[in-house]
């Protein structure tokens, strides 16, 4: 491996934009460290000599990224493959194969495709969710709940069910922030979002003119459960992280009714009328199986 300026790398291509992986092995020996990534990332370039172990090293996380981001950007732009091909400067099978993962392309490649569907080249290799690049703090989020006179379309159950929701997990993060536990917070925030993404998938399936591609995870997979799996272990490892507060003796958050009251005196309402009403719904579940 040598430095760009070295005179044997004219009309090479640079290692990491085609191969962003974390260890990049030739002959099963690592040669390059996924720590010196963004270091070198733009002045390692390959030599003939390591290009062929190079093609036997597995690439998938990102690749399997690119490629359907590729796919699915095209079809957003509703042009055929040919017509992409053609405005791209290369033939429909080797954009057939960019798009299916069979091959790589190069950095020129990823740059005209970047200015061709309008994002950055970190949207296009799954670096970000942000067509644009940019990342998003925590403190930018954006809070609907902030807003006094938010209304939202579908009427006052759409309402009053948004600020349910947002009210109690709003006292269920805050009750978390004061375990200490980053792991408890995390895996929390990862059940929700699965119970999110699933009622989000089913709303945006519903229609049949919706791409489905939109979705990472293959329909078959989604279809068989897997984001519920997801959502098991999430639970699982909720509560580990708990009982690891638990046997630490760390300290946890008292929950009386008096507390609550007092530290969430509006909040702490919402949470009741969803304890409440969940409660009353699966007592109702096991009441009608009772009956038969």
């Amino acid at each position: 491996m040598v430095a760009f300026s070295d005179p044997k790398c004219k009309g090479l291509s640079p290692v990491f934009p085609v191969y962003p992986v974390k260890n990049l092995c030739s002959a099963g020996t690592k040669f390059f460290s996924f720590a010196l990534y963004d270091k070198y990332r733009f002045q390692v370039y390959y030599t003939k000599c390591i290009v062929a172990p190079l093609e036997r090293v597995e690439v998938r996380d990102m690749n399997e990224e690119f490629s359907r981001t590729l796919s699915l950007l095209r079809q957003e732009k509703r042009v055929s493959q040919r017509t992409a091909a053609t405005a791209l400067g290369i033939s429909q099978a080797l954009l057939s194969h960019y798009e299916n993962g069979i091959r790589e392309p190069g950095l020129p490649f990823v740059v005209r495709a970047c200015d061709y569907y309008g994002v950055s080249a970190d949207f296009l290799l799954g670096r970000t969710l942000s067509r644009d690049g940019t990342t998003i703090a925590p403190e930018e989020l954006y809070d609907l709940s902030d807003e006094k006179d938010n209304s939202l379309r579908g009427g006052v159950l759409a309402l009053l069910s948004k600020k349910l929701l947002v009210n109690s997990i709003g006292v269920l993060f805050d009750l978390l922030a004061k375990t200490g536990s980053r792991e408890a917070i995390r895996t929390c925030a990862n059940y929700l979002s699965g119970a999110v993404y699933k009622m989000y998938r089913r709303l945006y399936q519903a229609n049949p003119a919706n791409n489905p591609d939109f979705f990472s995870v293959p329909p078959h997979l989604f279809e068989g459960g897997l984001a519920d799996a997801d959502m098991s272990c999430s639970e699982s490892e909720f509560s580990a992280a708990l009982a690891a507060q638990v046997k630490e003796k760390a300290p946890l958050p008292e929950l009386s009714n008096d507390i609550l009251a007092r530290d969430y005196p509006v909040l702490y309402q919402s949470l009741l009328q969803i304890v409440h009403n969940t409660g009353e719904r699966v007592n109702g579940l096991l009441e009608g199986r009772k009956s038969k």
